[in-house]
């Protein structure tokens, strides 16, 4: 379908009627609009009948304030426009709403914290591309009436009324709130009664997704030996296959409460976990020592037990890498961005919350003991675990997903390894390296939006 951008231009009360709409000329020609009939006009579940007047020498649309103020579309935006001559409708978007976990309206140049940032980007790139982008949070979910408050940025930030909008990008960041019946009642209805798609829809944990990727034959290889701690036998089968292993609690992140143990000569079992401090050290006799001693932690956390690996280091640090893997405007999946991570000097878990540091891909494995041709080949075969990876997860699990960061692993001799699937990638973890105005991942994130929406 064709598009065209045009400016929105808002004019005072009593200059334009409110089922009367002003488009630049060359607009109407190119998409074959007809001018002096009632149309309908779309933007997001806003819906109305308007009669557009053709402008001479123009390329912009004029709206008067009172669809302004039912839209929610602020002047000098900039928008596509598509025309079904069919169902007579002139429609505007991509209108993308994004979900985020809070806003302080307190904080005007802060309204959404720590990711402000990534927001305010994401206008720039709607305004370069020709979409709209509004934000909103559980506490602005109310009954589902076609309309919903949400911010929106005007040379500054400000609060208003919206429609429901095309597209909704899931950025919770927390399950609790994910869950919450209101949230889940919103996704429902504003599908049902207004079409609007939704990505990213839910978080995934770590049994879930070992367990839907065991069953694709293609991925054996990459996945490590991996199970869901229910009993000491499970330990005790784990640990005298592998020297090490890792206990992962299944909805954990940020490295938080992870635990290495490790099988010593005299024995006994030394477990490395990880806390707030650093790393804390304890020594068990017996696993069943140990088992007993993570029975109180099993009461509120459920583990993953996986198979330790040989993984490459740097200068005695361990290394691992974050692939940001997203659908792109043809709404395939994609890779946008491998960077590798290198743990902290006390740590065996590189997250940058603990101290880890970022490297490309290829600096990070120079210094490793990889045989050279492992070097030489270590980007593309990252770059193909972590497609195979997103492909999987859509064939297994059912939900839909825009973008998954992927941690993948890499052994002495070469070989690629899952460690985790993150549904909702930090905006922090995954930035490029070379710093640029608008990130690809912010890119990616539009252009799928705009798949999604039809435009």
């Amino acid at each position: 379908m064709s598009t065209k951008k045009v400016t929105i231009q808002v004019t005072g009360s009593g200059i334009l009627q409110d089922d009367v709409i002003m488009l630049g000329e060359g607009v109407l020609k190119a998409l074959k609009i007809p001018s002096g009939r009632p149309l309908q006009l779309q933007f997001g579940s806003y819906r109305r009948e308007v009669t557009v007047i053709p402008v001479p020498r123009y390329d912009g649309l004029r709206i008067n304030q009172t669809v302004a103020s039912k839209t929610g579309l602020v002047p000098r935006s900039v928008l596509s426009v598509s025309y079904r001559s069919a169902s007579r409708t002139l429609r505007l978007g991509p209108f993308i709403s994004v979900l985020v976990s809070q806003d302080y309206p307190d904080q005007p140049d802060r309204p959404f914290g720590s990711i402000t940032m990534f927001c305010h980007e994401l206008v720039k790139a709607c305004r370069k591309q020709g979409a709209y982008v509004s934000f909103f949070t559980p506490e602005d979910i109310g009954a589902v009436t076609g309309h919903i408050q949400g911010w929106v940025y005007d040379d500054g930030w400000k609060k208003t009324v919206l429609p429901i909008a095309d597209v909704v990008n899931n950025r919770l960041t927390s399950r609790k709130l994910e869950n919450k019946p209101s949230v889940q009642h919103f996704m429902k209805e504003v599908k049902s009664l207004y079409g609007t798609q939704t990505f990213n829809e839910k978080f995934l944990d770590k049994n879930e997704v070992f367990d839907a990727l065991k069953s694709i034959t293609t991925l054996k290889r990459v996945l490590p030996e991996s199970y869901l701690l229910k009993s000491s036998a499970t330990l005790k089968t784990m640990c005298t296959r592998y020297p090490v292993v890792f206990l992962k609690p299944v909805r954990g992140s940020l490295g938080k409460g992870i635990i290495r143990v490790s099988r010593q000569i005299d024995g006994s079992f030394l477990t490395l976990a990880t806390s707030v401090g650093g790393t804390r050290k304890q020594t068990y006799t017996s696993l069943d020592k140990l088992y007993a001693s993570l029975s109180g932690k099993m009461k509120t956390t459920r583990y993953q037990i996986q198979q330790g690996l040989s993984l490459i280091d740097n200068s005695g640090r361990p290394v691992d890498f974050r692939a940001l893997v997203q659908k792109n405007r043809s709404g395939k999946w994609s890779v946008t961005s491998i960077v590798a991570r290198i743990a902290g000097g006390s740590h065996y878990v590189s997250n940058l919350a603990r101290g880890g540091s970022l490297s490309t891909v290829k600096e990070a494995v120079a210094k490793t003991q990889l045989p050279v041709s492992a070097k030489a080949s270590a980007f593309a075969n990252l770059h193909t675990a972590a497609l195979d990876i997103a492909k999987g997860i859509e064939q297994a699990i059912p939900a839909h997903f825009g973008e998954l960061g992927i941690d993948l692993a890499m052994d002495t001799t070469g070989r690629v390894w899952l460690l985790e699937v993150n549904s909702k990638p930090s905006k922090n973890d995954n930035t490029p390296l070379s710093e640029s105005k608008i990130r690809p991942s912010v890119k990616a994130m539009l252009e799928y939006s705009t798949y999604l929406a039809g435009f």
